[in-house]
This record gives C-alpha cells, sequence and structure tokens, in this order.
C-alpha cells in the first residue's frame, strides 16, 4: 500500500510504526463509519491510527458477536498489506491463523490432491474480536446495536462517510441515481455452515444426487472449526425440497449428502439460511462526503474467498488516500481510481468461477485428474504455468493424462480432424485485412500469410473470404468468386506448403449480409461509402445501424438459392486453390449469423421463427458446402455464442446450434460472440470468451475452437489441459508478433516436432544476449 506509513532507518531514533503524513490538528476529519463490518471497522482503526485527533465513531445495528458465515480466509497479499499498515492487528491475527497449502478434490469416489496453495484463515467473530478490541485502544467510539443515522443527515454533520453497510447497503439504495448500481442474482443457491473439526486441506466434494449435483466447499478455520458452505443450482434445491426446510433441517440435509466428508458428524448453522448470490457494481464509489466500501461498492463469489479480502484492501486503500491528498475529494477520486481496477480484475475472476460451479454438471465426465486441473483454474487466477510451480507432480500427472509426450507443452501436442493432423494447438485466427484489390489477394496476403505459417502455428486461417461482390464487407475485402482469386489464393497455399511444412493453412468463407458495403476499418468501420455502395441482402429487412447503413433485401426463396450456390462455387475453388480446412462463417452479424439470432431474423416463413427454423439456412448453406468439400478435408464452424444484448442467442442457444453443426458434420465448432447488433454490452476481459467454448466442448463432447483474449502460452496450456478447448486462435497476438508461436515454444525450453524452426531461421531459434546490467559482486568484505 502507497505512503500510508513511514518505515524508520536503523539508528535514527523514531518508531518504525508511527503514522506519517500531513497532520490536521484542531481541523482533524470527523469520520462516521456506517456498518461493523471487517471492512468498516478496519477503515475506522486505520483512519484513527494515522491521526489520533481524529473523532471516528462506528455505528453497527447488531450486537458485537453477530455474524454472517464462520471462516475467513486473507491472502498473502493482503496480509502483507495489514503488517505495513498496523503491525498491532497483524501480530494478533497471525496469533489466530490456521494454515495449510492442500487443496483436496473428491470427484466420484476419487480425492486428488494438489499441494503448494498457501491458505490462512481465521474464524470471522475472532477476526472482529481483534478489530473491535484494536478500535476501542486507539479511541474509536464503537456503537453497537444501535442503527446508523442516515448517510445524508452524517453528511451534515461529519466530514467523511464510509458506507460499509454490506451487500444489501440502505445508502447504496438511498443514493442509487448516484452510485448507479446494477444487481445480477445468480443461478446457484448457497448455505453457510460449519463442522466441528477441521478439515487437513481446502476440500471441494461434488455429490450427484437423485435430484441432481450438489458440492461442498469447506475449509479450517480454527484447530477444531471448518467453515462448509453447501451450493447447488435453484433447480435442484428446489427438487431437493430444500426451499422448504428451516436451518436446521437444511443443516441435517447437507450433513447427510456429505457424510463421508465429515465423517458422519453434524453441521449447525448461525442464522443460515439459503440465498442466491447477487453480483453488486456502482458506476460510482463516492457522492459527496460519502463513499462506498467493501460490500455495499462489490461483490466477489465466495468461491475465490474475496469478499473479505477486498473490504479490508478497501480500507487500506481510502485510508492510505485520505492520508496522502491533500482534501477529501481529491482522495476519494484516487481511492476510486486505485481500486476499481483491483476489483474489476477480481470479479472477472469471481464471475468466471461462479459460471463454473453454475455449469459443474457439464465437467463430470471428465477424466479425474482434469477434473482437478479445470476446477483449480476455473477462475483463469491459478494457470498451467504456476499451477506447475506450485505442485509440479500433480501438473505432470495431468499432462501425462492428456496425452504430452515427456518435456511437451500441451500447446504443442497434435489433434487429428478428419484426415488433417494439426502439429500443434495454436491457430492464427481469421483477420480482415481489408488489402485486396478486386477481391484479389495480392502480395500483403503472401506475406501477412507467409510470415505467420513460418512462425509456427499448428493451422493458419485466412481472413473472410467472400463468396461473391455483393458479399464483401469492404472494397478491400477478398474474395473466392473468380478464377483470378482462386489462382491468387493458390500462390499463398503453395507458398506455406513447400516453406513451412507442416503448416496447415484454412479458410473461412462468408458473406457480409446487412454490414456490407462500408469503408476500410481504419477509414471509418461499420461506415457506408461516400459512393460506389452496393446492394446488400439480409435475413430480415433490418439496417445495421438505423439510418446509417443502408436497408437491406430481405431475401426471397431466389435469392436464397442464389447465395447457397455461391458458397458453393467458392468452396469448389477453395478446394482447387490448396486450403487444407474450410470454415463456414456464422458469427459477427453477416449474412449466416443474421439468420441464427432472433435480433435480425424476423422471418415469418420457415426460415425464421423457432430456432429450427433458423438454422434452417445456415444448415442448407452447410450440407451444400460440405457436399463439394473433399471429405478427407475438415470443415468447421464459426457462431457468435451470445449476442451480447438482451433478447439476442443465449448460451443455450448456442450449444444448440453447435449440436445442429455437428450433426450435419461439422468437425469443429469455432466459439466466438458478439459483433451481431450495435448496441452490444460485451463483458470484456482476459479470455473472456473461452466459457462459451468451454460450454459447448463439454455439453456435447465435440472439439471447439476458444477464441477472445487469448493471449499468452499460459493461457494456452491451461485452456487445453483443463478440456475448455482442443485449439486456440489467437489474434493480435500475430499481427504483434508473427513468430509468437515459435517464440512460446523457446520461453518455455521447447524443441521438438510440434514447433520446428524454419531451417533459414534457426539460428534465431534462441533469446538474443542483452547487454550485461549485472555489477561484479564483491570478493572481499572488510569490517
Amino acid at each position: 500500500m502507497a505512503g500510508a506509513l513511514t518505515v524508520s532507518r536503523p539508528g535514527d531514533g523514531r518508531d518504525a510504526t508511527a503514522p506519517s503524513g500531513p497532520r490536521r490538528g484542531p481541523g482533524a476529519l470527523r469520520v462516521a463509519v456506517i456498518g461493523g463490518g471487517p471492512g468498516g471497522l478496519y477503515a475506522a482503526a486505520l483512519l484513527k491510527r494515522l491521526d489520533p485527533a481524529r473523532d471516528v465513531t462506528v455505528w453497527e445495528r447488531g450486537a458485537p458477536d453477530d455474524t454472517f458465515g464462520f471462516g475467513v480466509v486473507l491472502s498473502d497479499e493482503t496480509l502483507g498489506g495489514i503488517q505495513h499498515a498496523d503491525p498491532v492487528v497483524y501480530r494478533a491475527l497471525q496469533d489466530e491463523f490456521v494454515r495449510w497449502d492442500d487443496i483436496d478434490i473428491v470427484h466420484r469416489g476419487r480425492t486428488l490432491t494438489s499441494g503448494g496453495h498457501g491458505f490462512a484463515a481465521l474464524g470471522r467473530l475472532r477476526l472482529l474480536e481483534i478489530l473491535h478490541e484494536r478500535c476501542r485502544s486507539l479511541g474509536v467510539r464503537l456503537r453497537v446495536r444501535e442503527e446508523a443515522p442516515p448517510a445524508a443527515e452524517l453528511s451534515a454533520a461529519y466530514d467523511l462517510v464510509v458506507a460499509a453497510d454490506g451487500v444489501h447497503s440502505p445508502t447504496r439504495q438511498a443514493h442509487a441515481d448516484v452510485f448507479g448500481p446494477r444487481l445480477t442474482t445468480h443461478r446457484c443457491r448457497y448455505i453457510w455452515l460449519a463442522a466441528d473439526f477441521a478439515f487437513d486441506a481446502f476440500r471441494f466434494e461434488i455429490a450427484e444426487t437423485a435430484h441432481g449435483v450438489m458440492q461442498l466447499h469447506g475449509y479450517p478455520y480454527a484447530k477444531n472449526a471448518s467453515t462448509v458452505i453447501v451450493e447447488m443450482r435453484e433447480e435442484v434445491w428446489r427438487a431437493a425440497g430444500l426451499d422448504r426446510c428451516d436451518e436446521a433441517a437444511s443443516a441435517e440435509h447437507c450433513a447427510k449428502v456429505f457424510t463421508e466428508a465429515l465423517g458422519d458428524r453434524p453441521l449447525r448453522g448461525n442464522n443460515s439460511s439459503w440465498t442466491a448470490f447477487r453480483t453488486v457494481v456502482n458506476d460510482r464509489w463516492s457522492h459527496g462526503r460519502t463513499v462506498l466500501l467493501g460490500d455495499a461498492a462489490h461483490t466477489a463469489h465466495f468461491s475465490i474467498g474475496s469478499g473479505t479480502k477486498l473490504a479490508v484492501e478497501d480500507a487500506l486503500a481510502l485510508a492510505a488516500c485520505v492520508e496522502e491528498q491533500p482534501d477529501l475529494p481529491a482522495a476519494l477520486a484516487a481511492y476510486e481510481a486505485e481500486r476499481r481496477p483491483v476489483v474489476a480484475s477480481t470479479q472477472r475472476a469471481a464471475a468466471a468461477s461462479l459460471r463454473w460451479f453454475e455449469e459443474l454438471s457439464t465437467y463430470l465426465d471428465q477424466p479425474p485428474r482434469q477434473f482437478a486441473f479445470n476446477l483449480l483454474t476455473r477462475s483463469r487466477r491459478v494457470t498451467h504455468d504456476n499451477l506447475r510451480l506450485r505442485d509440479p507432480g500433480f501438473t505432470g500427472a495431468v499432462e501425462e493424462d492428456f496425452g504430452c509426450p515427456p518435456g511437451t507443452p500441451p500447446m504443442f501436442t497434435p489433434l487429428r480432424l478428419r484426415g488433417l493432423t494439426l502439429r500443434n494447438r495454436v491457430v492464427v485466427s481469421p483477420m480482415d485485412m481489408y488489402s485486396a484489390v478486386d477481391g484479389v489477394p495480392g502480395d500483403f496476403h503472401l506475406v501477412h500469410l507467409g510470415a505467420r505459417a513460418l512462425g509456427g502455428a499448428g493451422l493458419v486461417m485466412t481472413e473472410m473470404v467472400c463468396v461473391s461482390p455483393e458479399g464483401r464487407i469492404t472494397p478491400g475485402c477478398a474474395g473466392l468468386y473468380t478464377t483470378e482469386q482462386a489462382t491468387a489464393w493458390r500462390r499463398v497455399t503453395d507458398f506455406v506448403h513447400r516453406e513451412s511444412p507442416g503448416t496447415a493453412v484454412g479458410v473461412q468463407l462468408g458473406h457480409s449480409g446487412r454490414k456490407g458495403s462500408t469503408r476500410l476499418m481504419w477509414e471509418g468501420i461499420d461506415q457506408p461509402l461516400d459512393d460506389g455502395n452496393w446492394p446488400v441482402a439480409a435475413a430480415s429487412a433490418l439496417p445495421y445501424r438505423p439510418g446509417i447503413n443502408q436497408v437491406p433485401r430481405e431475401l426471397d426463396m431466389d435469392g436464397l438459392a442464389r447465395v447457397r450456390e455461391e458458397f458453393t462455387s467458392a468452396a469448389r475453388r477453395a478446394a482447387e486453390s490448396g486450403f487444407d480446412l474450410l470454415e463456414l462463417h456464422c458469427a459477427h452479424g453477416y449474412l449466416l449469423s443474421g439468420f441464427l439470432s432472433p435480433l435480425t431474423n424476423r422471418r415469418t416463413d420457415a426460415y425464421g421463427g423457432s430456432l429450427a427454423g433458423r438454422l434452417r439456412f445456415p444448415l442448407e448453406v452447410f450440407d451444400a458446402v460440405r457436399g463439394v468439400w473433399p471429405q478427407d478435408r475438415p470443415m468447421t464452424v464459426r457462431i457468435s455464442a451470445t449476442d451480447w444484448a438482451r433478447g439476442g442467442t443465449t448460451a443455450q442457444d448456442a450449444v444448440e446450434i453447435a449440436r445442429a453443426f455437428a450433426a450435419r458434420g461439422a468437425d469443429a465448432i469455432d466459439v466466438s460472440t458478439g459483433q451481431v447488433v450495435p448496441d452490444e454490452s460485451p463483458e470484456y476481459g482476459r479470455s473472456y470468451q473461452t466459457p462459451y467454448a468451454d460450454r459447448i466442448r463439454n455439453a456435447l463432447g465435440l472439439p471447439v475452437i476458444a477464441v477472445g483474449a487469448i493471449s499468452s502460452w499460459d493461457d494456452v496450456n491451461s485452456l487445453l489441459l483443463a478440456g475448455r478447448a482442443d485449439l486456440c486462435a489467437l489474434a493480435r497476438p500475430h499481427l504483434y508478433d508473427p513468430h509468437w508461436t515459435l517464440h512460446a515454444a523457446a520461453e518455455q525450453g521447447y524443441s521438438g516436432p510440434g514447433a520446428p524452426w524454419p531451417l533459414p531461421y534457426r539460428a534465431g531459434s534462441r533469446t538474443p544476449p542483452t547487454g550485461r546490467t549485472d555489477a561484479p559482486k564483491p570478493r572481499l568484505s572488510l569490517g
């Protein structure tokens, strides 16, 4: 935590833990804290400690020993901040902590253990006692069993009002017009319980009951006590009759389900009830003199142990910013600027973890060690590389089960699709280059695709290659609707096969639909041409952006037949051009995607309405293309698995779309998202689209290509080992570094057949030396 305290130098006579920063003397802040949870109490203690002249009061409507849950897990990072800011609290916590390293995962009667994780936990009640004691010793006024006045009223008498009043924050609700809260309720029910013995590891246990899947999250928080959280989907909870059970009956039911894990011991509650987790996000965290802290500002699912951690870290940051900044508005702005990125990252990880447990039933048929690895890496914060550091034995066993030869990272294992064997799992994702002339690929395409083929990827994909002049997005889009274009593409495939043997090159065929007749990307993406526009066609006569893009012609039966033939002719030319794989583009709002989404398909004939109707034309095109594409060469389909917009394609729709294409002979599904409608709201973040690929793969057992902000070789290895993807497609990383795959091999110390360096480049297969930066170490030490 920056700047909150000053550490003295040896011998300077100063207290190493003395508070630093400006002193406000008679004008010191008056601080009101609403809520006596860990975040509110710790904020009060820090603000008082940093300036004893401050008048700090905490209101807590409950009793001092009222608390939700049982145990609290804190990370080493959080403890480091506590140690720096308040050694008294840190020492008290140190005396209470239960520490352990292992995670046990029980999957169909088999326990798999992964070590080296490093946890520290203590009872939530004991944490509150420590913070109460610290507040009292510093002179903080604690007004327990007393409802706080409204924040607006406190603001008239206090300089700073800290609203740490929890997930149901009355402060946030009272000023919702300013804070802009967004609350999302999720699909599982859970209950906090406790057992009077200590687990010897963090335990995840899965129970497959007659009513559905239930899961236990358990960890010790004292020498003789453990937190036990039982969670399940809402429909399982209701089917089991738990919606009609009180606390005692719920605890008894859960103890019977997990009797082996508990050793026939009972479970107990603490005003425990079943609830559905709610994610809280706020547009703003402060309003005048009032600032939100902890669950009032944000929540993150308990499966990554983040609630108390985030609240304590909020308190540390708020106290530091108040101390460092010249005035309160600057302090609150600095606090929010510092914490928002951290919280957003944690919420993304928590959302990934939450969704994983919501979809737990789809993973149960995975091999045991892969299932365990999948669970451990579910939030994407634990990865293959750092899990290998924590527990090389466990990770090595997962790699062996996956089929990695000794010394071979997962990404460099081969994959067979029909008659094509890819030497590794890296795909250069299709990327529109807008550099063709009359649809003819030129020298740019030869160099662009040739360089990425030489760079080691197992499969190099073209941009979307258009099946007709009217099917282009822009005048610079490449095509396969003339012999001249096919000849030019043959030049590219011949180069790849000759100069980079073992690299496959694939073609993505598509039609722009209503998103056509627009400018080159760098001249105004999706903007209509100034002149020379051509007519566009779509599933329905809906412009991409009303008033900006032209209204497309709704395809009639003759139009549908013509488009099918255009795809078929292009597929024949693709085969003659020497492509190894063909992908049908049914994503991103282009023509075939426009049929699939209910937001863009408003037809009332057989090609609209239900999902089966919306699938009809894309499937007809697939069948026509598959009929002329060589049988030994694979076909994939790219889909948008969500429109990121209300009323659009759902995740379950995506599974059914993938199922339909697989039934017609698709060898893999390339799972992208969005770009269907302009008013979408994507949930961006690292690997943010991969959960959709994961869902399809594990629901259908179908190979998938994952895309979407996959940027590191560690992410690729993690996704593959966890069984979330079979291939990983990367776009921007390959623009930054055409030799991304070869460099990934070099960085992992791999030099096998999955990533051979081209002979002319072999001398560059090692990292170039850099200038010396270390100084000679002293030989002698003289007293």
